[in-house]
């Protein structure tokens, strides 16, 4: 590759990253201002610090890339170095976390149920924190989740027939251990006396604001639910990390050419005060 190729692929690469970081920092701002909204709260500074490092990189880069500016491609290279190290070393953990979890098939249904303790320890500690599993549960555990299963299985045997997800299988019934026959889809008779010691089986209520919504049954449907999308992360963090790889090599490379053109420019000065020194040493 060309000295003006990898110039010019640094300066359009960082100017198209630059933009798209305003719209992230943008998002962010936006976010924050939704008080109503618990989870887009909680989600305003990570993005904005996303958007904001993004943003002193790429104008970084094609600043750099813009003025043939040798020191600033330097700091370029060196962010971007600490991007990289960041994005695999979450990727390395996201694959770590999410090797672990699996469905538990029920008899007769065609939904599957989720139990904590097989997920991996640091889901498990994560959602046992009454802190954090409050912010979590405001954002991805809605009570119109279990409401509109009332509307979508009208009789018994669609309920039994419905393929749940694994927040509805784990927040909005009693586990299938606990023994408790279903009336339809939002109601169970607790009159009887659950055949498990399972403690989800004494937490589950029939009331639409408790149903089994601090069950743990109900953080493993959301562990499930984060393994899922933690996984599809980890996936697009490698082939934007092969991507980022292949970028900083491109940057390596623009950032020697830069350093050439500057030596190039101070050789004829070096050359001129050597022919002064000369003329000196005759007179």
């Amino acid at each position: 590759m060309g000295s003006r190729a990898s110039t010019f692929v640094v300066l359009w690469v960082n100017l198209f990253t630059l933009v798209v970081s305003v719209g992230v920092a943008g998002m962010g701002i936006w976010m924050g201002t939704r008080h109503h909204n618990e989870c887009d709260k909680f989600l305003t500074l990570p993005v904005l610090a996303i958007g904001g490092f993004v943003f002193l990189i790429s104008l970084t880069g094609f600043m750099g890339a813009l003025k043939d500016i040798s020191i600033l491609l330097w700091i370029y290279l060196i962010l971007m170095f600490f991007l990289l190290v960041g994005i695999a070393s979450f990727t390395v953990f996201a694959f770590i976390i999410t090797n672990n979890g699996a469905g538990h098939t029920v008899a007769g249904q065609r939904y599957k149920e989720y139990r904590l303790e097989d997920y991996s320890h640091w889901f498990q500690k994560k959602l046992n924190d009454k802190t954090y599993w409050q912010h979590l549960r405001s954002c991805l555990v809605k009570p119109d989740y279990c409401n509109s299963l009332i509307k979508e299985c009208k009789t018994l045997e669609q309920y039994k027939q419905a393929k749940l997800s694994p927040i509805e299988a784990g927040c909005c019934r009693p586990p299938s251990e606990c023994g408790y026959p279903a009336r339809n889809a939002s109601y169970y008779d607790l009159s009887f006396n659950p055949v498990s010691s399972n403690k989800d089986c004494q937490l589950y209520k029939n009331r639409r604001s408790v149903k089994c919504y601090n069950c743990n049954s109900c953080k493993a449907g959301v562990a499930q639910y984060l393994k899922k999308e933690w996984k599809i992360a980890a996936i697009f963090n490698v082939i934007a990390l092969a991507v980022l790889i292949l970028l900083y090599c491109v940057g390596c490379y623009a950032r020697r050419n830069a350093s050439k053109a500057h030596h190039c420019k101070m050789a004829p000065i070096y050359l001129n005060l050597n022919e002064l020194d000369a003329v000196h040493s005759v007179l």
